[in-house]
């Protein structure tokens, strides 16, 4: 039997979901993203730069053209990768607790940070299945990123977790903020322009080595959905460290402005350093997170188990 609690629960997940900060909000956040990064890009540059709406008539461009015809499992496999990339993506935004008692569940943190992981395995296995060298080199430098940036990412999360000793989204995003919460929030910041492909690390996506790595072989509606999966990562990425920095508000209205902000501003920096950086080889990127970042990483998780063991 749906009791009141539970249906409140259900009827909260779903807007979530659908309307803030989930579909409703997160396509168009998506497209002024991207723009917002396409336009820094272009000042930093000396450029004009994209008019405003160029990513969403980029989108329905896509849209109306032809996907390149693929038969056998292969085929239906490059369709399905950008669709469960998109859906992962949306997942991820739809569990940010933005607004105050926005529900949430023991343990969300992990699902949200299995659901950021997906798009970045779907690019891996598109590329391998696209059967084009340009694609699966760009995958094989994906593979080799992921594992690079996400120790860091993965520890310095857990950093946070164990320091405010919580795997809830919506407690976390109530907390106070501590130093080591800082600490693990600058370590995940060092980890985003990989996780979105911006510079100094845009490596599977390098146009001028490997044209557009693993989505080469990709065009019209399946390539749509790639980009929308973009955006939609630059706002779940961006979106939760926005939640982590934010302090608690008790108005609706006021945490939805202050998360919009930060998550602009955040774009406006990452941005900002890409344009200001050239792409690095695989192999120093490798050696800058293993060797360099770790050390914020393995430092909050580790002065956060020594917390909760003087306790």
């Amino acid at each position: 039997m749906m009791t009141p609690e539970i249906w409140g629960s259900l009827t909260t997940a779903l807007a979530r979901l659908l309307i803030f900060p989930g579909l409703l909000f997160a396509v168009p956040a998506a497209w002024f993203f991207l723009w917002v990064e396409r336009k820094a890009v272009a000042r930093m540059q000396g450029r004009i730069g994209p008019p405003f709406m160029q990513p969403f008539f980029d989108f329905i461009k896509l849209l109306g053209k032809d996907s390149p015809q693929r038969t056998g499992v292969g085929g239906l496999l490059m369709k399905a990768w950008p669709l469960i990339a998109v859906s992962a993506a949306a997942g991820a935004v739809g569990l940010l607790p933005v607004l105050p008692a926005s529900g949430g569940f023991q343990g969300d943190l992990i699902l949200l940070l299995a659901l950021l992981e997906l798009p970045s395995i779907c690019i891996i296995a598109a590329g391998f299945s696209s059967g084009s060298i340009f694609g699966e080199i760009g995958s094989a430098r994906e593979a080799v990123l992921s594992v690079s940036y996400n120790v860091v990412f993965l520890l310095a999360i857990l950093s946070i977790a164990a320091s405010q000793h919580t795997f809830s989204l919506s407690a976390l995003a109530q907390l106070p903020a501590s130093p080591l919460r800082w600490l693990g929030i600058l370590a995940i910041l060092v980890c985003l322009p990989a996780k979105l492909h911006l510079n100094p690390f845009s490596l599977p996506n390098a146009e001028q080595e490997i044209y557009s790595g693993p989505m080469t072989e990709y065009a019209g509606p399946e390539l749509a959905m790639w980009e929308l999966s973009h955006g939609l990562e630059w706002v779940a990425a961006t979106g939760l460290v926005a939640t982590l920095i934010a302090p608690a508000f008790t108005l609706w209205w006021v945490a939805a402005l202050v998360f919009v902000a930060l998550s602009f501003g955040l774009v406006l920096l990452l941005s900002v350093v890409a344009a200001a950086t050239a792409r690095l080889q695989i192999d120093t990127t490798v050696r800058f997170y293993w060797q360099c970042t770790i050390i914020f990483a393995v430092l909050a998780i580790a002065s956060a188990l020594f917390m909760r063991l003087k306790a």
